[in-house]
């Protein structure tokens, strides 16, 4: 019996590969170059599904112009802000994504940049490593406590709810903004805002947790920073659209923000430069997901939904549409 074809358009973990070469005629792209939307129409000639990651733009053209045999395309991602799922559905193909898999590993770096820009993490590595430590004073480097202090969490869905019990932990305030109210066992003593405003005003810290949206892309700009109070931190794990970057920079130039913690951004990799300059901004390279475990069960979950389709004729247990 022919095993079913799949494009694989990035490279995978070693266990999800193994388990592609088992299960599938496997076309993988061990280079991991980026393909071109030409290129992604050509590849999948004669596949049966496509195997996708976030830097994969399925456009309305692409989904037009794909093979009539491609039934699927699953995405190695919750995000899906790169797939046009109306467009699969108007021409039929399944689209699936990984929710579920990456909430702890994502929750744990949100804390990480909370931890490293109430702390200023950056200075003091940079001054450790670049030779300029000279020895203990009663004022160097001097951080804020996070117990007391007031979280802000815009989205408080898997992840949100995550970041939210790990800072209870360090004795913060949670207050959340949700396109819904949580029930009250999900809340566990948070308190709700209805509107992001209403968040900002009392956010010594704000970390974004929302989905990118045409509603939440740029949504923290200048206005909006501006209701926040003096001296607050701004994380963002979520996407790197939804902030304002000429903002948020302004803001910590001036002061006005104490410090940012940034896991993702605008346009990446090629993120705005004058974020380097910035010795208050503790950046990483979206690395949210980047624990071994974590990328497995990603993959595992695309393989989930392809296995559904192409292998047992059952519906998609992550479908977007």
């Amino acid at each position: 019996m022919r095993k079913p074809t799949i494009l694989v358009t990035r490279r995978m973990p070693p266990a999800v590969e193994a388990r592609l070469k088992r299960d599938y005629d496997a076309r993988l792209n061990p280079d991991d170059r980026i393909y071109s939307s030409e290129e992604l129409i050509a590849k999948a000639a004669g596949a049966d599904g496509m195997l996708i990651c976030s830097s994969d733009k399925i456009t309305p053209e692409v989904v037009a112009h794909l093979p009539e045999s491609v039934k699927i395309i699953a995405t190695f991602s919750v995000g899906y802000e790169h797939i046009d799922v109306m467009a699969c559905e108007a021409r039929g193909v399944i689209a699936t994504n990984t929710p579920g898999v990456l909430t702890d590993a994502t929750a744990d770096i949100a804390f990480l940049l909370i931890l490293a820009a109430a702390r200023r993490a950056y200075e003091a590595q940079t001054m450790l490593r670049q030779g300029q430590w000279t020895g203990w004073h009663t004022t160097m480097l001097l951080g804020i406590d996070l117990a007391g202090k007031r979280l802000g969490i815009f989205g408080m869905g898997r992840i949100g709810q995550a970041v939210a019990r790990r800072a209870l932990g360090f004795g913060m305030e949670i207050h959340y903004h949700n396109r819904s109210r949580l029930p009250q066992e999900l809340e566990a003593g948070a308190t709700y805002h209805p509107t992001l405003e209403s968040l900002l005003q009392v956010s010594d810290v704000l970390s974004i947790n929302a989905p990118s949206t045409p509603e939440t892309r740029n949504i923290l700009n200048a206005e909006r920073i501006a209701l926040l109070p003096d001296g607050a931190i701004v994380v963002n794990t979520a996407r790197g659209d939804m902030v304002d970057d000429a903002a948020l920079i302004g803001a910590l130039r001036s002061g006005k923000l104490r410090a940012a913690g940034l896991d993702v951004f605008a346009g990446e990799p090629n993120l705005n430069k004058e974020y380097l300059s910035l010795p208050n901004a503790y950046l990483l390279p979206h690395i949210g997901s980047a624990t071994i475990e974590t990328r497995d069960r990603m993959g595992f979950t695309a393989l989930d939904n392809l296995d559904a389709v192409l292998l047992h004729g059952r519906p998609a247990p992550n479908r977007l549409w």
